[in-house]
């Protein structure tokens, strides 16, 4: 049932795609060392920005498809990236991977229902898994998806990409470093995005509103950045639109965190509110603001703050698709040197445990 709701959704925007790639030679394979070929599970929007990311690194390469349009999208991006039509898949015969000898790992780029199911068979058809976030749309699933891999002896990374970026990875470091002094609070939130794809208004797809798709992003910083756990969490949601737009999920939600050390946490996200997306942070001898903070695409990151007496600034630029670059860069040295993933599967699942503690606080469960 829900992938052929998402097969009819995504005919709708299918005449409306667009590329921008300079292609994918032949003789791509050919590189000083062995390039992990990795099969795109569904050819939405964020499966176009990683293609063309994992034709930038030195050691990754496109070499399968899955789709539910063979013959339009599995045409159109298999001449862009060199992938034979028999390495072109539905998911129907999605288990045929497993005998692919091409093809290494997949990337799950599905409605977020969907990414416990694919999870499960590229493991068992022994192909490592990048599983976009949410990871999942429970902490049950989450552990299902990471008993499969284990089990399979498979790498399961999920893409946070944020993790790869360089400007976060200085403000992680920044923070730890003790320039703000002890950490008080964090605020984060991602507003604005309103033209989204309609199956993330469909619970049954998405599996909620606009935290797993947008304010995932503070929260999971707020969690990476302080090394902790929620202890505490509470939670608001609102829908003011009367139109019937929002059958399902919740138009707009307001969370706060509270850590074992004491630190706070607050974001919000919404698919309907005109607004930025940041993150600040308040120590007890600076503070900083991250603006804008979770894009991705052309865009510079800037920061500004305080340390002391020191004044705090800085920005880096975010070139599509610079940040998949580095993520899809990590996932394919974890696979040919055998190293855990920076984001694994566990990442998702605190991720997970935490946006249901928020929902459930705010009387919204969802699992």
């Amino acid at each position: 049932m829900d992938r052929r709701r998402f097969a009819q959704l995504s005919a709708l925007t299918l005449a409306n795609m667009q590329v921008r790639i300079s292609g994918q030679s032949p003789d791509s394979s050919i590189s000083p060392t062995r390039r992990v070929g990795i099969a795109a599970v569904g050819l939405g929007s964020i499966a176009e920005v990683f293609m063309r990311a994992a034709t930038a690194t030195p050691n990754a390469r496109i070499t399968g498809l899955v789709t539910g349009h063979p013959a339009e999208k599995g045409t159109k991006f298999g001449a862009l990236y060199n992938v034979p039509s028999n390495s072109i898949y539905t998911y129907q015969t999605f288990d045929h991977l497993k005998d692919n000898p091409t093809i290494d790992a997949v990337y799950i780029a599905l409605p977020n229902s969907m990414h416990c199911e694919y999870t499960i068979r590229a493991a068992e058809a022994g192909k490592h898994v990048l599983c976009e976030k949410p990871m999942a749309i429970s902490s049950a699933e989450c552990r299902r998806m990471i008993d499969a891999c284990r089990r399979a002896n498979v790498k399961l990374m999920i893409g946070y990409r944020t993790h790869y970026d360089a400007t976060f990875r200085k403000l992680r470091e920044l923070v730890r470093s003790g320039a703000l002094g002890e950490i008080q609070a964090y605020q984060g939130g991602f507003y604005g995005m309103r033209n989204k794809q309609q199956w993330r208004l469909d619970r049954s797809l998405a599996g909620g509103g606009s935290l797993l798709d947008l304010g995932i992003y503070p929260l999971n910083t707020m969690r990476w950045f302080t090394g902790e756990e929620p202890e505490s969490c509470r939670g608001l949601v609102a829908t003011r639109d009367k139109s019937g737009a929002f059958p399902s999920v919740e138009q707009s939600i307001d969370w706060m965190v509270k850590f074992p050390s004491g630190i706070l946490g607050s974001g919000g996200s919404s698919y309907a509110q005109s607004g930025t997306n940041f993150l600040t942070i308040n120590g007890t001898s600076g503070h900083l603001r991250l603006e804008p903070a979770f894009v991705y695409g052309d865009a510079i990151l800037k920061y500004t703050g305080t340390a002391g007496d020191a004044d705090l600034s800085g920005s880096g630029p975010v070139y599509d698709p610079d940040q998949f670059v580095s993520e899809a860069t990590h996932f394919a040295d974890c696979v040919l040197h055998n190293v855990q993933p920076s984001t694994p599967g566990e990442e998702g699942l605190a991720d997970l445990l935490a946006i249901e503690a928020i929902y459930a606080a705010a009387g919204s469960p969802i699992a």
